[in-house]
């Protein structure tokens, strides 16, 4: 079985107008969101082979969340801040791993589970968890593949 987890940035704090996009950290109920959908992923049994995340502080911070949840490491990457469906997509194909969980940003996200889901995930909040799995093994059959089937999680 292959597994993709999206996950969106837990809510960020715009504050500060000097703060550059990239380092945005997260507000109070950002901060408040990512451990708590975090801890339903692990209640899932879920557990990624690898933990993929933008660079962004946002995102970084919600990554931490997850990783301290579920047990695994985080490695970031420059290529998803930012990043789009196709990007996000090949990220997890060429990762190397079957399960794979991806922190990162809209519009890609969102795009990238709405095609997924074939629509029925219309957008993703922020902190919003996608999982997506195939009974197929390998990544290069799963992605030419709709998913076996899809669940959705939120904070809202």
């Amino acid at each position: 079985m292959t597994t993709l987890v999206l996950v969106r940035h837990a809510k960020s704090d715009w504050g500060d107008p000097s703060t550059g996009d990239h380092e945005r950290p997260l507000n109070d109920r950002g901060r408040r969101d990512a451990p708590v959908l975090a801890a339903r992923l692990a209640e899932t049994g879920f557990r990624p082979g690898v933990l993929l995340s933008s660079t962004a502080l946002r995102a970084r911070t919600t990554a931490a969340a997850f990783a301290d949840a579920l047990g695994v490491a985080i490695e970031e990457r420059e290529d998803l801040y930012g990043a789009s469906a196709r990007t996000l997509l090949a990220t997890a194909t060429t990762s190397g791993h079957e399960n794979v969980l991806i922190v990162a940003h809209d519009p890609g996200m969102t795009v990238l589970a709405e095609s997924l889901s074939r629509g029925g995930i219309g957008h993703m909040p922020t902190c919003a968890v996608a999982t997506f799995r195939w009974r197929a093994d390998d990544w290069d059959v799963a992605s030419a593949l709709d998913p076996d089937d899809w669940e959705f999680d939120s904070p809202r």
